[in-house]
């Protein structure tokens, strides 16, 4: 058994450098208390995700610029492009944002300033008592300023002046860079690596575009696309939370078919030939690959075929596969990855791209689409420690794929037990939809062979046992994947406790634990994994469960 974790809540994993993007929330007790307000509990992190909860540096910088401005009683969110604080306004101004605890900001009360220390940046100042309305356009696309631009500018505080809100015709050097270049040369790299279509035409680097957060990968191109025609978006599959959040709060329709089965296949047929019969554009159709969080793999061919018969841009999102074991770009017209997790690797940076595929129907459009709207927000300090954790990319996925795979197999043996609290294992290798991913894995190659990803779930008979597995589970209970260290998190619990039917209709129930297995002695997590199962089977077996 490895070290007991001795992490206090809230803190970040440890070795938890200073941008560390994770955060410890141990316990059972401590699922309870944010599926009912996870609001109240973000709040007492000491660290957390940088979209939950705005890092410290950032938040200093931010009540630097109320100080500059003499305002109090108000708060602040910073942007590194007018474009992205513009469309914060529009964000929170919308009457959209009338619901049963909030109401828009009103337009008079909202401003936008511009400030520059060693770089410019766009505050968007509005009135405390808006302060939730706001944050969720800071937590959902991802564009707000990232901890290390915040840090590069405290250093030159002193510097920190006003600006004129047009500054952004003027150079921003820091987000266009040899060291941009570099990064997306290296991402076409790995595209290329081991492909299933070595005659196929591949992007170049001028087909890759870096946005500072995973969300934002796919938060942009989504606007991006509204400029074509603003249509209604389709999400196949699951998906992460904020991503069927952003699709249903941003753009002018959803449609979600969220079981990914072979039956939505047939209902999204039946969709797609009723809006072509209405005379109505479908903007999109977006799936990942596979899904977050029960790992369901959609049908890639059915799917490219039907966005070719029904003239549709397809997006799909390889973030859990990543690129070391799947080749799916010449399925896409729009290929987009969270780079915060598998490629980066630390839990220190954040960071996503889109790749536009050359040889797609859509790519004269889309090209010139992204060329006009495209605002470069990834800052040179991200892109340097990106650039650092991903040169040891493949070695890391390679031991990411055996700790999953192992432990999936030891979970599944435990789950043909009937008298094991193990019901079932989510995972591609075991899913009836790994078909899917099997269709498009990588060659193996002498330096790598291609695995089924970092990311599983783990079902259990009823919350009890689960409680006692979670409770007994010797990791971190944190968000994220692709990190050195394994996590377990009660997705389902903790971000759909309110919504528990809407999410068991697609599959996900509270009774699911998922897992990111990390860079740890494989010998060393299986025991740690049977010492929590023989803990729900303690509690399975006593009388009267």
């Amino acid at each position: 058994m490895a070290n007991r974790i001795t992490t206090p809540f809230g803190q970040a994993v440890p070795p938890a450098p200073r941008h560390a993007v994770t955060v410890h929330m141990p316990g059972w007790q401590s699922v309870q208390k944010y599926g009912a307000d996870p609001r109240s509990v973000i709040a007492t992190f000491s660290n957390a995700y940088p979209r939950a909860k705005p890092h410290r540096d950032i938040a200093s910088l931010a009540n630097m610029v109320l100080s500059h401005l003499g305002l109090t009683g108000h708060g602040c969110f910073l942007f590194s492009s007018l474009a992205s604080a513009e469309e914060c306004v529009g964000y929170c101004t919308s009457p959209r944002r009338a619901d049963s605890e909030r109401s828009p900001i009103p337009p008079d009360v909202i401003q936008i300033r511009a400030f520059k220390a060693k770089d410019p940046f766009w505050p968007v100042v509005f009135p405390s008592e808006y302060e939730s309305v706001a944050a969720g356009f800071w937590s959902k696309p991802g564009v707000g300023v990232s901890s290390r631009f915040a840090e590069a500018n405290l250093s030159f505080i002193n510097q920190l002046a006003e600006a004129s809100i047009s500054y952004q015709v003027e150079s921003r050097p820091s987000f266009e860079t040899a060291k941009h270049e570099t990064i997306r040369e290296r991402i076409i790299s790995y595209l290329e690596r081991a492909t299933l279509q070595p005659t196929v035409p591949k992007p170049s680097s001028n087909d890759v575009f870096l946005f500072p957060t995973g969300m934002a990968s796919i938060y942009k191109p989504h606007t991006y696309l509204s400029h074509l025609h603003n249509g209604t978006t389709i999400l196949f599959g699951m998906a992460f939370m904020d991503t069927v959040t952003a699709f249903q709060e941003f753009g002018s329709g959803f449609k979600f078919f969220g079981l990914g089965s072979d039956e939505d296949l047939l209902a999204l047929e039946v969709f797609l030939r009723e809006e072509r019969s209405q005379g109505r554009k479908v903007q999109a159709i977006w799936a990942e690959f596979p899904a977050n969080p029960i790992l369901v793999t959609p049908d890639l061919v059915r799917l490219r075929a039907l966005a070719d018969d029904y003239d549709v841009i397809l997006a799909v999102d390889d973030t859990i596969g990543s690129y070391a074991n799947v080749d799916i770009t010449h399925m896409t017209d729009i290929l987009v990855t969270s780079l915060t997790k598998s490629f980066n690797g630390y839990a220190d940076v954040i960071a996503g791209c889109a790749i536009l595929n050359p040889t797609s129907r859509h790519y004269n459009t889309l090209k010139t689409l992204f060329n006009a709207r495209y605002v470069p927000e990834l800052y040179v300090d991200d892109v340097e420690a990106l650039e650092r954790n991903s040169r040891d990319y493949l070695t890391r996925t390679r031991k990411l794929n055996h700790n999953a795979k192992s432990l999936v197999d030891y979970l599944r043996t435990c789950s043909e037990d009937r008298n094991s609290a193990v019901h079932r294992v989510h995972y591609p290798s075991v899913n009836s939809s790994g078909k899917h991913y099997r269709q498009f894995m990588r060659r193996e190659t002498p330096e790598f062979t291609p695995g089924y990803g970092c990311l599983f779930s783990v079902e259990f008979d009823d919350i009890q046992t689960t409680e006692a597995f979670y409770n007994n589970l010797n990791v971190h209970n944190s968000v994220h994947l692709g990190a050195p260290f394994t996590l377990a998190f009660a997705y389902t619990a903790c971000t759909y406790a309110k919504k528990l039917d809407w999410a068991a209709s697609y599959g996900l129930k509270p009774t699911q634990i998922r897992v990111t297995a990390g860079l740890e002695d494989t010998n060393l997590l299986l025991e740690d994994f049977r010492i929590a199962v023989e803990a729900a089977n303690q509690v399975r077996s006593q009388p009267g469960h």
